[in-house]
């Protein structure tokens, strides 16, 4: 008769936010957007053209303009909610 292995049961992760290392403003994140839209724009010129060696940054840059909307949203929201709470 062969041995009855038992397995242990899978822990699932809990995945963690992250935490700001530094504040900045709204016209910081702004200007930090618009850096990276024309670093994207050069990339997807270069990837065109056949000079881009690494077509990933393609999809990190786009998910970075994702996270910059995404903050940019956040503080115009806690602008708004302050202002709400000092009337």
């Amino acid at each position: 008769m062969a041995d009855k292995t038992t397995k242990a049961p899978a822990v699932k992760s809990v995945k963690k936010t992250k935490e700001a290392t530094e504040v900045k403003t709204v016209a910081q994140l702004e200007n930090d957007l618009t850096t990276l839209v024309a670093e994207n724009l050069e990339s997807r010129r270069s990837h065109r053209m056949g000079e881009l060696v690494n077509p990933h940054v393609l999809t990190v840059q786009r998910k970075n303009i994702a996270r910059m909307h995404t903050a940019i949203a956040a503080a115009y929201r806690n602008e708004a909610s302050s202002l709400k709470e000092e009337k």
